[in-house]
């Protein structure tokens, strides 16, 4: 089953305030346990959502992933603007990484640390120790 990346409304009133730059701001993510069920108008800030934060061990550590590669673009062929960063890497050792259902992605420089986006993976994963987990590519569109 595909990903499915949702924005929370909290995003879009940010956006029209000036209060997030894709350009500069440190932005990080998280993995969420199989229990976790995003909802973009709720679930606007990391508070909202870090109880449901899959636990440190055996390779992942709580709010610890800083997203790198930040590219930001304009696509007037799709008529939409674009965020993307590298791919992100966890290796299990020790134990298994998960379950996880999915992640979130949050601007650690801005104040409230508010939700870019949710990566829902449309199935619960789950790493074995010596093997990685990644997302390829992490990237929110606005059209």
């Amino acid at each position: 089953m595909p990903s499915v990346t949702t924005v929370p409304n909290k995003l879009k009133l940010l956006l029209l305030n000036k209060q997030i730059d894709f350009s500069n701001d440190v932005f990080k993510i998280i993995l969420m346990n199989s229990a976790f069920v995003y909802d973009k108008d709720t679930h606007g800030l990391l508070a909202d959502v870090t109880a449901n934060q899959i636990a440190t061990g055996y390779g992942y550590t709580q709010d610890a992933k800083i997203l790198t590669g930040v590219a930001v673009a304009q696509d007037n062929v799709n008529d939409m603007a674009a965020v993307a960063w590298s791919d992100v890497t966890w290796t299990a050792a020790g134990g298994s990484i998960g379950p996880t259902g999915g992640a979130i992605v949050y601007d650690d420089t801005a104040t409230d640390k508010p939700v870019v986006m949710c990566i829902d993976f449309g199935d619960d994963c789950t790493t074995a120790d010596g093997y990685s987990f990644q997302i390829k590519t992490p990237k929110l569109t606005i059209s």
